[in-house]
């Protein structure tokens, strides 16, 4: 029998803007801890299966594919401060959903990609590009937070790269360099497990370094 967590029996321990902390208790004198951005009454924990199934990602990580006439496909990475890292780490566009992106339902994940990769890179998604959610909910490390990601890839044709820019990163958000890896690039990445400087990536960036080597970008 699954053990239920009722939203009477969370306790929250810490609350900040972006990260709290729940006590979720799941019987008499049994606990386990929550790292979360969601408030008490959104925790995945106290849904029902059928809310669960039908939830909005925390956030949106976003796969770009950039295409050109005269060069090879190439997967557009940065390099992005991580704090609890503490270094520059390989990564993909991502960024939260807004309370706003909800209300356009199916489309939620979209708009927060747009939104984020024109941030984060200065690429504006137009309605010429290929654009669509690869998978609505990622949990992102279930067995210590329900913080979750929407997936989402975007195929882009581009001759002139000169719009590449970080000027419209937000808040903490702290960038290097973009990575423009080809496939070889992005094997090399995958077999060392670590970038170029020798640092390890997250699930997500493999997860991008997986859609762009197998090609399955081009048969979705």
């Amino acid at each position: 029998m699954k053990p239920v967590i009722k939203q009477e029996n969370v306790e929250t321990l810490f609350d900040s803007r972006y990260i709290k902390i729940y006590d979720l208790q799941y019987a008499e004198g049994a606990h386990y801890f929550n790292a979360s951005r969601r408030e008490k009454e959104n925790l995945a924990a106290i849904k029902t299966d059928e809310e669960f199934r039908s939830d909005f990602p925390d956030a949106v990580t976003i796969i770009v594919i950039l295409r050109s006439d005269n060069a090879p496909d190439r997967l557009l990475l940065s390099m992005e401060y991580r704090y609890p890292a503490g270094r520059y780490l390989l990564s993909p566009p991502a960024g939260l959903l807004d309370p706003e992106d909800r209300a356009f339902g199916k489309d939620a994940e979209i708009v927060a990609a747009k939104r984020e990769v024109f941030e984060e890179t200065g690429l504006e998604i137009t309605e010429e590009d290929s654009i669509r959610v690869f998978n609505p909910l990622l949990l992102s490390s279930p067995g210590m937070t329900d913080e979750s990601n929407g997936i989402v890839l975007a195929v882009c044709h581009r001759n002139d790269l000169s719009f590449l820019s970080h000027a419209g990163a937000v808040g903490t958000e702290n960038f290097g360099e973009f990575k423009l890896l080809t496939r070889e690039d992005a094997k090399k990445a995958l077999k060392d497990g670590r970038d170029e400087n020798g640092n390890y990536y997250s699930v997500y960036t493999a997860l991008a370094l997986l859609t762009f080597v197998s090609g399955l970008y081009e048969a979705l």
